[in-house]
């Protein structure tokens, strides 16, 4: 097998070269003569013209995005869900993750205005009527509120706090399918690739004695390693912009933890004197009673 294989590397390179200048050895060794005696093996013969016929083909015409993404086989359907899927999560986030979505001014000077006069049932429609999430921070506050009137400020605190740490979660969490997509291509790509490799092995089994095994190997290796590339494309994005998002929704949930800190201060002093007004209006009606 291995002399039929250099004869016909013999066969190809003697159309290529002059044929005075090539001379076959010994089995696997070619000479080619050109003032000094060269002593070339035959595997790089092999590696000649499979770089001359890639070469060839590349003159003749290169291929489109379609024909490469088509020779990955079928692991390139899953790999183009995921960049379609990563392209979406990209843009949502752009959109949805600002500030205005979380805090805003307009929605703050509001509460505390509210809160200043005491207005809670006021500040709870408010909240109802905003997206922010400091709203519906506020609401869930205000909610627990009306509907335990002799709650103590410890536990209105503890039920902002927890509803703040809901809010910070789901932003945190929103985020990680992009970690999820940037960690499952690469394998993705690297599963088309396996499967490439047994696919190109399971051809050469069936031309076994061919001469162009080598270039038929090569060809199959190169087709697999689409997939990983694809694969490993598509992680490089979603883990960059993971990345960035990662950042900003810290930012967020900074200016969140802020914000709900304000409003817990200014509702603290407004529940102070509410109790306090209480208090003084309870012994005053104490001691009209005694007199």
């Amino acid at each position: 097998m291995y002399q039929a294989t250099v004869a016909a590397l013999h066969t190809r390179l003697r159309d290529r070269l002059s044929p005075q200048r090539l001379v076959v050895a010994r089995p696997g060794v070619l000479y080619y003569k050109r003032g000094l005696r060269m002593k070339i093996p035959a595997c790089i013969f092999a590696a000649f013209l499979t770089s001359s016929s890639v070469y060839a083909q590349d003159a003749s015409g290169t291929k489109s995005l379609f024909d490469l993404v088509r020779t990955g086989g079928w692991v390139m359907i899953p790999l183009a869900a995921a960049s379609i899927l990563t392209v979406t999560l990209v843009l949502v986030y752009l959109i949805t993750l600002r500030r205005g979505a979380v805090v805003s001014r307009e929605y703050m000077e509001t509460a505390a205005a509210l809160l200043r006069k005491r207005d809670y049932l006021g500040l709870l429609a408010v909240s109802n009527r905003h997206n922010e999430a400091i709203a519906r921070i506020a609401g869930r506050m205000l909610d627990f509120t009306n509907n335990h009137p002799t709650a103590s400020l410890e536990a209105i605190r503890e039920v902002a706090e927890t509803e703040g740490g809901r809010v910070a979660n789901s932003l945190s969490h929103r985020i990680t399918y992009l970690a999820d997509v940037g960690t499952l291509a690469p394998m993705l790509g690297l599963l088309g690739t396996v499967s490439g490799i047994i696919q190109s092995f399971g051809e050469l089994g069936k031309k076994a004695g061919d001469a162009s095994q080598p270039i038929l190997l090569a060809q199959g290796v190169g087709q697999a390693l689409v997939t990983t590339a694809a694969g490993i494309l598509i992680g490089i994005v979603a883990m960059t912009f993971y990345a960035f998002f990662r950042g900003k929704v810290q930012n967020l949930i900074s200016d969140l933890e802020g914000a709900s800190t304000h409003l817990l201060t200014l509702f603290a002093i407004s529940f102070d004197k509410k109790s306090r007004e209480t208090a003084t209006s309870r012994r005053s009606v104490l001691d009209d009673d005694e007199y």
